[in-house]
């Protein structure tokens, strides 16, 4: 063979391979367009779906529950906002028992609640333990049948807890999740972060509400009942996500797990982006742990099966599977805007931001918010898409290398204070 000919056949095999990469990609293009369609019609029908039955509960008489509700707040160096925090669920128009479980804070945190001498606060002091062994220290010590978490870096509405508490009236259901909301939404990753909110997670919790397959009851606020607590053991620290891993138990155990849209909590979220990584990262991972956990509920029946495939399948898809490949799919929409077809791929890109636009815009009316943070959406999808894409990334690759993530806490910035009570929705 000559060195002419041996040359053209590699130039053949690059054009072949070059063509059948680019057709590939195309398809993966193709699919993920699909995906992402159908999720939005999904999550939109559920939304309008879920919104129409919180109406119709709504009209409903009041429940009145007439045991003692119980607020567990885990403590671990939450100084800077400890004392919005506590003193925004003491102010609660429903009577609760607040315990503070102190997780070997060395910064005062115990010290400045009881300074407060708030009659119905207890605080319990306790070696660093980390989340799971305080929130346990809490349910133990509790004397309520409903149990209400809550982070140190969160406050309440003075009507959450009685909002948060009424879908217990349906004895089937074991836990609910609340309506976080972030407090310091001011500048461009404050928007980013708020409108993810809004978007993203409680879009997503409408619909696992309506299919019956919540996977994940947030840390800022939920509500439990305490037998449900006990049949599954309480909190495991077998994962980053206890919250993520408790829900999925709860949902094996045979429970129903649902969302109240109205019990609002103002949460802090990161101000910088190595601190929004470094949370990401952490949920992203932990929530890997939990899936893998639970797999099981994928050949269970009842409300397992409905997590297993239904939730997991929904979150494999499009919180593990899409953003693995949607990177590659950016580069190649960047390839083809610089050398196929630019008119086609900004055309592609318009449709795509219109379809988040319209999403953005229907889950910020039902929820009340006002739409000036949308401004920076086409942004969003250019900067925070990408950095989310990369943690999902990293924490694939850190699972499936078998590393043992260790637990990255947020930095807290003393940026909450007792809100307002808000027009009921």
């Amino acid at each position: 063979m000559t060195a002419e000919h041996a040359s053209g056949i590699a130039l053949v095999a690059t054009l072949w391979g070059s063509r059948v990469i680019v057709a590939a990609i195309s398809i993966a293009l193709v699919l993920s367009g699909i995906i992402m369609l159908a999720r939005a019609v999904l999550v939109l029908a559920a939304a309008s779906r879920h919104r129409r039955q919180a109406k119709e509960a709504a009209r409903r008489r009041t429940w009145i529950h007439d045991g003692t509700v119980s607020v567990i707040v885990p403590a671990h160096n939450e100084a800077a906002g400890i004392e919005a925090a506590v003193r925004s669920i003491a102010a609660s128009r429903l009577p609760v028992e607040i315990i503070v479980v102190d997780d070997g804070s060395t910064d005062g945190t115990a010290d400045i609640v009881e300074s407060l001498a708030l009659e119905q606060v207890t605080v319990i002091r306790q070696e660093n333990g980390g989340k799971p062994s305080a929130l346990n220290t809490g349910i133990a010590a509790a004397r309520g049948e409903i149990i209400v978490m809550v982070d140190g870096d969160t406050v309440f509405e003075e009507d959450t807890v009685s909002r948060l508490i009424q879908p217990f009236a349906d004895p089937a259901v074991g836990a609910v999740s609340g309506n976080t909301k972030v407090a310091n939404r001011g500048g461009v990753l404050g928007a980013w972060q708020h409108i993810e909110y809004v978007v993203g997670f409680n879009l997503d919790r409408r619909l696992f509400d309506v299919a019956e397959c919540m996977p994940t009851v947030p840390g800022a606020i939920g509500a439990f009942r305490a037998e449900t607590l006990r049949r599954v053991g309480g909190i495991s620290d077998d994962t980053l996500a206890e919250d993520t891993d408790l829900t999925m138990a709860i949902c094996r155990d045979g429970w129903r797990v649902v969302y109240r849209e109205d019990a609002l909590a103002w949460t802090e979220a990161p101000a910088s982006l190595g601190a929004l990584w470094r949370q990401r990262y952490r949920w992203c991972y932990g929530t890997l742990q939990a899936m893998w956990k639970h797999r099981g509920a994928v050949v269970q029946g009842g409300a397992a099966g409905k997590l297993g495939r239904r939730g997991l399948g929904y979150l494999l898809v499009l919180q593990v599977l899409l953003p693995l490949f949607a990177p590659v799919v950016d580069v190649f929409a960047v390839y083809g805007l610089l050398f196929l077809d630019p008119l086609r791929i900004i055309a592609l890109w318009l449709a795509f931001l219109g379809l988040q636009l319209g999403m953005a815009v229907y889950a910020f009316r039902m929820d009340g918010e006002r739409l000036r943070p949308l401004w920076t959406l086409p942004l969003q999808q250019v900067v925070y898409r990408q950095l989310m894409y990369l943690v999902v990334i990293q924490s694939v690759f850190t699972a499936l290398s078998g590393t043992r993530l260790r637990w990255h806490r947020m930095q807290r910035y003393g940026t909450l204070t007792v809100p307002p009570t808000t027009v009921s929705r």
